[in-house]
């Protein structure tokens, strides 16, 4: 149901700080907003991005989660580390800059493995959302956060490509349609057709939308190749599942990440090649591209936890090849 705050407990601070975007999408979204907890799991250049667009809309609280330290390569992709941070852990290493982007925000930092979490833990939250996790994880991650009805994020950026991916179970929103309606009718010796006027107007409609759970999305889907994007991100998880990492641009000798491409066409039977990007756009994570990949995702979050607006249902992938961004609904 679409979530109703009795108290305006927006102080005046908040109220002065939040003020432009009230404007946007009004106080009781910014109510929801204010009470709303998140967790992100994995500290990179893409989680970066969310975090900072989550942080500055106003949420109650951001909680990161990562068990590894920061390493020098970091400071060239995730603008939330200092370089007097380098060798912390990187979920603690996001603090001190974090909090400067939003003093209202409860920011805090767990420094636990995600697999040594007990289910409850995630149940905690009102949002979860995971990059570079193995499918594995994600699997479990989601089958939880459908327990405990939490709504649940996943995405990546590799190289310039990306993806996110939402299961909010059954989730309501108020969704903004035009309609007509008819008002005076004018006068003088117009025909009756020409005489009726009709005014359009805007009204906000009670709206549900349900979603499939990650481990069914990516199962036994059938794409044609105007929807290549989907099986490039299955090989780059596969890839992932398999070899504990991302790849490397040292892979490319190996011919690791075309093997994995191939053998995504072959399993799928599938009448195309996933070439284009192979060579060049999937290693690493290039900084424009996790900001517009990173920036759909605090968008589609937003946007969830407010209950204003229809949200992505249920795959956003980007090309970077034809800087196009499309929507695939996975059954």
């Amino acid at each position: 149901m679409i979530e109703v705050i009795k108290h305006n407990d927006l102080s005046d601070a908040e109220a002065a700080v939040y003020d432009r975007q009230i404007r946007l999408w009004g106080l009781d979204s910014q109510k929801r907003l204010r009470h709303a907890s998140v967790l992100l799991v994995t500290m990179n250049g893409f989680s970066g991005e969310i975090a900072k667009n989550i942080i500055l809309a106003g949420v109650k609280s951001v909680t990161f989660l990562d068990h590894r330290n920061s390493v020098q390569e970091d400071i060239h992709t995730q603008f939330l580390i200092d370089s007097d941070q380098i060798g912390k852990n990187k979920a603690v290493a996001w603090l001190k800059k974090a909090h400067k982007l939003n003093p209202l925000v409860d920011i805090k930092a767990d420094t636990d493995n995600v697999d040594d979490k007990e289910d409850s833990f995630f149940g905690e939250f009102d949002i979860v959302c995971v990059t570079g996790c193995t499918i594995t994880q994600m699997k479990r991650i989601n089958r939880i956060c459908r327990d405990y009805d939490v709504k649940f994020f996943a995405g990546d950026v590799w190289g310039s490509f990306g993806y996110t991916f939402a299961d909010l179970n059954t989730h309501e929103f108020l969704e903004e349609v035009i309609q007509t309606k008819k008002s005076k009718q004018g006068e003088g010796d117009e025909p009756e057709t020409k005489k009726q006027k009709f005014d359009k107007v805007v009204i906000s409609l009670k709206m549900t939308d349900t979603f499939v759970p990650f481990e069914k999305a990516i199962s036994d889907q059938i794409l044609s190749s105007d929807s290549a994007e989907f099986y490039i991100m299955l090989a780059m998880l596969n890839f992932r599942e398999k070899h504990k990492r991302d790849p490397e641009s040292g892979d490319k000798p190996k011919m690791l990440l075309k093997k994995e491409m191939d053998a995504v066409v072959k399993n799928h039977e599938l009448n195309f090649t996933l070439d284009d990007l192979v060579t060049e756009d999937l290693y690493g994570q290039v900084s424009p591209s996790c900001a517009i990949v990173g920036g759909i995702m605090a968008q589609e979050i937003i946007k969830t936890i407010a209950q204003n607006g229809r949200p992505h249902n249920n795959l956003f992938v980007f090309n970077p090849v034809t800087m196009i961004g499309q929507v695939l609904k996975l059954q």
